[in-house]
């Protein structure tokens, strides 16, 4: 019988919730082990789960081995991403069994869609996308690689989000226009509970209702 091994990057929070959502989806999968990958970690056993260095987990026997990506931040999720291609193990995408995926959504490898999270039509979606739970992304939206949604965001329809963003919790995107989309741009970080209502730049982070650009006169003025 062929061995399948499943395995999570990171055991920290995040991975730690998104291991359940594997297990979920694959313990019928035959003979199968599931198992952390995380390289700063020294105990053995995460949630009665073994923790591996990513060396010992290349020394696993296995037919085949897949690895989703559970890291938080975007730039160290890209340096794994390409390690993972670079010595040929499989990208895992999960989406949880009550997360709403409709028509005509593209979606690059080691997507998480975490519980309650929905993705409605004609969306395009890069790789290793996070979407944490209760959040939403909304019909003719393009999201790029290695964005992260935290928990409850809402992007409406005609978003366009540039790679390596992150939107915080509770963050509101105004639709945008199907000839002129709202955009995110790369590298940019919406502050959690903000209300994005124009285009932010490439690396500028925004916070407030309406967002606005964080810099020492704007805190001034929201308070």
């Amino acid at each position: 019988m062929s061995k399948y091994i499943y395995g999570v990057y990171g055991a920290s929070g995040f991975g730690r919730e998104v291991m359940p959502l594997v297990k979920d989806a694959f313990s019928d999968s035959g003979s199968v082990e599931f198992v952390f990958i995380d390289d700063g970690l020294a105990e053995e056993f995460v949630n009665g789960i073994r923790v591996h260095s990513f060396d010992s987990f290349l020394e696993l026997e296995a037919d085949e081995k897949s690895v989703t990506l559970a890291i938080a931040n975007s730039k160290t999720r890209e340096f794994l991403f390409n390690k993972l291609e670079d010595n040929g193990v499989k990208h895992l995408s999960i989406t949880a069994k009550n997360a709403v995926v409709l028509d005509e959504v593209e979606a690059g490898v080691n997507l998480i869609l975490t519980p309650f999270t929905t993705v409605t039509s004609n969306v395009k979606i890069g790789k290793a996308f996070h979407a944490n739970i209760y959040s939403y992304v909304a019909h003719d939206c393009v999201i790029g690689d290695f964005v992260t949604f935290a928990p409850g965001v809402k992007c409406n329809g005609n978003v366009h989000i540039q790679d390596h963003a992150y939107i915080g919790t509770g963050a509101i995107i105004k639709q945008g226009k199907p000839n002129k989309p709202l955009i995110i741009g790369e590298g940019a970080v919406v502050a959690a509970g903000a209300v994005v209502t124009k285009n932010v730049p490439a690396g500028v982070t925004v916070f407030g209702n309406p967002a606005v650009p964080l810099t020492k006169e704007n805190m001034r003025k929201m308070r």
